[in-house]
This record gives structure tokens, C-alpha cells and sequence, in this order.
């Protein structure tokens, strides 16, 4: 499957995303939210011949094909719910140009237009304000401040360090008339990988 915007290309992984994917994922500032850390080549080859087997990844690229970033939407509690949970990185020198505004709009787009979703959620780390300004700015709501919810480090003595996580959601009825908004995107549909 592929989704397009009006800039974008939103599409299955391959294996050969490895050295597109280590470009942004090598940078601490892209990952420094993340429950990883920084990628060496081998580890982001490796991370792409996972994500190319899992279709909760998508990559994002230019209409040129230079792979900007990836969003992540999978299922999230009983399948009656229809909850999906959205998640995104980008490179850093994408930055500011309202790419990733652009491509979770054409994501959410197919999982409340196709997938009929009820509701999509996200977490970010309060310190990262990029982040949640993105999923206020697509439409979501912040439901919840969740208090030491997550670790992804430890201290010199082994501990966790705990941070809080922002809860956001939008509902299907929340999106908007005919599941739009002004995203652009266009579905091409079951296609061959590129």
C-alpha cells in the first residue's frame, strides 16, 4: 500500500531504507525521545529489514524518494475498540517544513477514512514540545498527564529514570467531514513495493 500528499509519499518499508534510515535515526536529537538510542549503520540496516516486515511502520518520502522520516499506527486495545496508537520521527534537517504535519494528516486520513477508527491516541514526553505541538496542531486533544509513565534510561546505579507522558486522542467524529483534513492525499491503492 501507498498514500500520497500533496508533497509525500507514505510507504511500506524495504530493506534497502537502511542507509536512508541511519541518516536521521544516527542523531541524537531525532531519537532523543525515543525508547532507543542513536543507530550505527548496521543497527538502521537492521531496524529497516524489521520495519520492511511490519506494517505498523510507514516511511515518508519526498516525491523525489529521499526518505524524510517514518510514522508509526498500530492497533491499540481489543479490535472492537478500533483504537490505533500514531507515533513519528523525522530528520532533523526536515524540520519546520510542515512535513510531518502533512504526512500523519494523510495517515490519519486512511485510518479514519479505510480502517474506519474510532479513535487514534499518541504519548510525548512533556519536554518535547515539538511534538505535542504537532498533534494539537492535526487536531488531537490532550487528554492526560500521565506521572513517571515511562522509562527508557537508567541511572548510574542501574535505576529507571522515569518521565511523564502527555495522552493526546482524536475521534473519528473529531476529524472532520469526510475524514479531511486538507491533507491532499490520494490513495494509490495495493501497489508493488518500490
Amino acid at each position: 500500500m501507498m498514500l500520497r500528499t500533496n508533497r509525500l509519499v507514505l510507504r511500506r518499508f524495504t530493506p534497502d531504507d537502511g542507509p536512508a534510515l541511519h541518516s536521521y535515526l544516527s542523531q541524537e536529537r531525532a531519537v532523543r525521545y525515543e525508547p532507543y538510542g542513536v543507530h550505527d549503520a548496521q543497527q538502521a540496516a537492521q531496524a529497516a529489514a524489521d520495519r520492511a516486515a511490519d506494517d505498523a511502520f510507514w516511511a515518508v518520502c519526498l516525491a523525489d524518494g529521499d526518505l524524510v522520516g517514518n510514522l508509526f499506527l498500530a492497533p491499540s486495545g481489543p479490535p472492537q475498540w478500533r483504537t490505533w496508537e500514531l507515533g513519528y520521527v523525522f530528520h532533523p534537517d526536515r524540520w519546520g517544513q510542515g512535513l510531518a504535519t502533512e504526512a500523519c494528516c494523510g495517515l490519519l486520513d486512511h485510518v479514519f477514512t479505510d480502517l474506519a477508527a474510532h479513535r487514534v491516541l499518541a504519548r510525548c514526553n512533556p519536554e518535547n514540545t515539538r511534538s505535542w505541538a504537532l498533534l494539537e496542531r492535526v487536531g488531537f486533544r490532550r487528554e492526560g498527564h500521565q506521572r513517571a509513565a515511562a522509562s527508557f534510561a537508567t541511572d548510574v546505579d542501574g535505576q529507571p529514570v522515569w518521565h511523564d507522558a502527555f495522552l493526546y486522542a482524536v475521534l473519528d467524529t473529531e476529524w472532520g467531514s469526510g475524514g479531511s483534513r486538507g491533507a491532499g492525499r490520494v490513495r494509490e491503492g495495493q501497489l508493488a513495493s518500490p
